[in-house]
């Protein structure tokens, strides 16, 4: 028999070649990005970074009602109070004060145990004295030293407590506040059972 004919097949027509996939690197990683840089801020030539108050090193960088609690004895309502009477915006940095605003601000500081109210100050009904009136900077800390030396002296339970290095407040002290080494369980060791339990044989 005559072996059929072969059909041949039809020339594949010419298409545009594929471009070639771009090496994307390692795997997993995404192409590293230009980023374009930040502008940076020029800051006024009486921008201060560190400002010296009431003793203590303040950063220019944080808004004035954040930076002003660096100053020991003055928290955010202190601060406030500080900020309304010289007359400088909250949210601004503090590094951008004048000097004359400064020198308001120490006086400030300074007056604040006659211009707060009794309830606001730090130190209410001294001990020795019995007035109120309030302690800024290494005061704070001198002051709090001395009220705890005095109860020791004194041997009030609260003085005892300080002594022995426990809480003093009255919390619990069954899980925290535990000080020592830390021993595992120690387990009795069982006494072998005597021979012949229940008496000698005979």
């Amino acid at each position: 028999m005559a072996e059929p004919e072969k059909t041949q097949k039809p020339e594949k027509s010419d298409k545009p070649e594929k471009h070639e996939k771009k090496d994307k690197g390692e795997k997993g990683k995404a192409p590293e990005k230009s980023a374009a840089p930040k502008p940076v801020k020029k800051m006024d030539a009486d921008f201060k970074y560190i400002v010296r108050l009431a003793g203590a090193d303040l950063d220019g960088n944080k808004p004035a009602i954040v930076a002003l609690t660096g100053i020991k004895g003055v928290g955010n309502r202190i601060a406030d109070v500080i900020i309304r009477d010289i007359n400088f915006p909250r949210h601004e940095k503090i590094g951008k004060i004048t000097d004359a605003q400064i020198e308001q601000a120490e006086k400030v500081l300074g007056g604040l145990s006659e211009t707060l109210p009794e309830w606001m100050v730090n130190r209410q009904d001294d001990f020795e004295t019995g007035d109120s009136f309030h302690i800024l900077g290494p005061q704070v800390e001198i002051t709090r030293r001395d009220d705890i030396n005095r109860m020791k002296m004194i041997r009030c339970y609260k003085g005892i407590r300080h002594e022995q290095g426990q809480k003093v407040r009255g919390q619990r002290t069954r899980s925290n506040g535990r000080t020592g080494l830390t021993l595992g369980v120690i387990r009795t060791q069982l006494k072998k059972p005597a021979e012949g339990e229940g008496g000698e044989k005979t």
